[in-house]
């Protein structure tokens, strides 16, 4: 439920943003991509089963390391066991891929474009830096600063990847607003550690491609849209 006094834009100097969920459509590419696989092996599942698998395996697949290629990798294969396929190489690079090149969500050139013109913008994201510069070709967007899991050495919700952002920030944490939609990957560990956050949430409260957290954000909001209209009012 959304705070009833919107966030301060004079308290923040810097806005993070998880990428992938908050930024880019990743449950659409995920869904048509293996949607696609599965195809071409004769499989057949729905969207919300491949995404509540996805939700399920990917933390697990993060924890036991490797870069993020090699996690999807994996998740493919977990798919192809469960499902009786053996994934060709075509369908491993289709899957690493996939998520890199996401389409950005209607509000969120907009929103990023008007919200660089008064704060540092920065993107903390589980996922490999040349996976992230396919990303960043797509949003067109100068950061301040790009922090990836390869990076860290670390996946999201691991508090780690947040301590090591803010020690690249060049503001203390209190200036520091974190927006994302995963509260499992991002608004837990970041509120755990003392960091402002925002939940995107753009699933409306159903079920996706992140696993549930139990955590209470600063501000919630339905979009990027709407909490860019929120910040502009203070």
């Amino acid at each position: 439920m959304k705070s009833p006094v919107s966030p301060k834009a004079s308290n923040y100097d810097l806005l993070s943003f998880d990428c992938y969920g908050t930024l880019l459509d990743w449950e659409s590419a995920i869904t048509t991509t293996l949607q696609a696989i599965l195809l071409d092996h004769d499989v057949h599942w729905n969207d919300a089963v491949l995404l509540e698998h996805f939700a399920e395996w990917e933390p697990i697949e993060q924890t036991l390391g490797g870069s993020y290629r090699q996690v999807l990798n994996r998740l493919l294969n977990r798919f192809g066991t469960r499902l009786g396929f053996a994934p060709t190489k075509s369908d491993q690079h289709q899957f690493e891929e996939c998520i890199a090149r996401a389409m950005p969500f209607p509000d969120t050139i907009g929103a990023l474009q008007t919200l660089g013109n008064a704060f540092q913008l920065a993107v903390i994201s589980n996922t490999d830096d040349d996976l992230f510069s396919l990303t960043a070709a797509q949003l067109g967007i100068p950061f301040a600063h790009v922090i990836t899991a390869e990076q860290v050495g670390s996946y999201k919700p691991s508090p780690r990847v947040f301590e090591y952002a803010v020690k690249q920030f060049a503001c203390p944490k209190t200036k520091v607003l974190h927006i994302a939609q995963s509260l499992f990957h991002d608004i837990q560990p970041a509120t755990s550690l003392g960091i402002s956050t925002v939940w995107i949430d753009r699933t409306a409260g159903k079920p996706g491609a992140t696993a549930p957290a139990i955590t209470t954000p600063d501000w919630t909001y339905s979009s990027l849209a709407e909490f860019v209209q929120a910040i502009n009012q203070n």
